[in-house]
């Protein structure tokens, strides 16, 4: 997540304020996180944290005997990210008279088709956060914030497909890396 401001971590990690606030200040003190101040500030990784936190991982990982199973999940994850990157193409920008112009809402029915398509994308994204959740409960936090977010999108809350930290999209980002870090492979 980069820096992110505490009510944001605290939301993401499924903690009251106070309780993250509490562990970013013992991470802090051990050198794993840092805080930088202002309006893009926020609590982030240090590079002994990022360290840490993959060596964790790794352990967590191999003591659950789940390399495997998530191997193949994130392997299903790689099957359906270049669909999800072309619907969030789609829903920034939409055809008009053969040229590709910025999405400015105003067209109900081309929206309609582009979040039913999100519809359908969920639900095959579905498998892949079962199977990920399945091998280890932690990665069940994706499939409700993704749920969240389709569901406040199909709400009118239309952000909450591709802007913002709490979209479809970011979650999905956030599943992305997750996993690359969970399997220890470097982003390329």
């Amino acid at each position: 997540m980069g820096f992110t401001a505490l009510s944001r971590l605290a939301e993401t990690a499924g903690l009251p304020e106070a309780d993250a606030e509490s562990e970013l200040i013992d991470l802090a003190v051990a050198g794993l996180v840092t805080r930088v101040p202002g309006e893009f500030g926020g609590w982030g990784l240090t590079e002994a944290g990022r360290a840490a936190d993959a060596e964790r991982i790794s352990a967590e990982l191999d003591a659950a005997g789940a390399r495997a199973a998530v191997t193949q999940a994130f392997d299903g994850f790689l099957v359906l990210n270049p669909e999800l990157l072309d619907l969030c193409t789609a829903w920034q920008l939409r055809p008009v008279d053969g040229v590709a112009t910025m999405n400015d809402h105003t067209d109900a029915a081309y929206d309609a088709r582009v979040l039913d398509r999100f519809v359908e994308f969920d639900q095959r994204a579905d498998v892949v956060c079962t199977a990920l959740s399945r091998a280890m409960p932690r990665f069940g936090r994706y499939r409700s914030r993704l749920t969240d977010a389709l569901t406040r999108a199909r709400s009118g809350e239309l952000d909450y497909l591709t802007d913002g930290m709490a979209s479809y999209h970011a979650v999905w980002f956030q599943l992305h890396e997750d996993l690359l870090v969970t399997l220890g492979i470097p982003r390329g």
